[in-house]
């Protein structure tokens, strides 16, 4: 892929974008922020999400004043619209971490805008639908999803509906909750974080039309593969020990059996959804995070 479209920072580069934007997370929220696998530290905030935020905030409120601009011009009464950001990128890139760093340092800003966070995970279809068109083995491809009901959900948003309920999905049940729901209501900023987020819809409308701004986590394949095993070797040893954990199977694993179950997923499933349908969505983001093996982010491309 080239980049001609975009500007290419390094990190140092990146980082001096930071301004005068203060930190305003402690070295303890930055910990609980911290991924599986993706631990945080104060330089990373610092050097990657401060100046990320800035940027956001920069163009949160340039969309409010084109807003008041256009509600001026029809001589109609302001309407409150969240603006939308979409973050994208692999299984075990570290994309929920970084939506999370960014809801935080977002909310924080002194106008102390609502953030609200969105993951795609409420709009998979539930097993039970999943098994009934044999996609169990697919979940998490872009068929998987009611692709319908996540458009729905984003354009009421961005049209700055109110009380819209969501479902609700448990990782630790690898389903839909039944009967849950989650309000999201009016918020300043709307974050939404997905696999897929970034992919065209079946009616051949896209999510993304309705985002403001967008982040597309990327790494090197094998990087990522490793970081998937990392990560499965954890939850093997935490939340797949729980009760009603779906995967409790694998709990009782040895470690060698656990990596060569880990090395299968990635392999029948994740690498070809990587390959597939997520990369080829990279170049229709706003902004690529390039991670090195590490999980720091070591590039940052800007679209001009």
């Amino acid at each position: 892929m080239t980049y001609a479209t975009y500007l290419d920072f390094d990190r140092a580069d990146w980082a001096s974008l930071r301004g005068r934007t203060p930190l305003t997370l402690t070295e303890e929220e930055i910990e609980k922020l911290s991924g599986i696998s993706v631990n945080l530290d104060i330089d990373m905030v610092e050097e990657t999400f401060l100046p990320l935020s800035r940027l956001l905030n920069l163009y949160v409120q340039g969309g409010q004043l084109l807003s008041s601009v256009t509600d001026t011009f029809l001589g109609t009464q302001p309407h409150p619209r969240p603006f939308i950001i979409g973050v994208a990128g692999s299984v075990a890139v570290g994309k929920s971490t970084i939506a999370r760093v960014l809801e935080a340092l977002l909310a924080r800003w002194p106008h102390h805008p609502k953030v609200d966070l969105v993951t795609t995970d409420g709009f998979l279809f539930s097993n039970e639908v999943l098994m009934d068109r044999g996609l169990m083995e697919r979940k998490g491809f872009p068929e998987s999803y009611d692709r319908s009901a996540l458009l729905d959900f984003v354009s009421r948003a961005a049209a700055g509906e109110e009380h819209l309920e969501i479902p609700v999905y448990s990782h630790i049940r690898y389903d839909i909750v039944d009967g849950e729901s989650r309000v999201i209501n009016q918020p300043d900023i709307l974050i939404v974080e997905g696999l897929n987020v970034l992919q065209a819809g079946e009616s051949g409308a896209f999510v993304s039309d309705y985002f403001d701004f967008s982040i597309f986590v990327d790494a090197e394949v094998d990087d990522i593969r490793r970081w998937y095993i990392e990560r499965f070797l954890t939850l093997q040893e935490t939340a797949f020990t729980q009760p009603d954990a779906f995967f409790r199977r694998y709990s009782e694993l040895s470690h060698d059996e656990a990596v060569a179950v880990a090395e299968d997923i990635w392999a029948r499933i994740n690498a070809i959804n990587l390959i597939e349908n997520i990369l080829p969505t990279r170049d229709r983001a706003s902004l690529i995070l390039e991670k090195g093996p590490d999980h720091s982010v070591r590039r940052v491309r800007l679209r001009r």
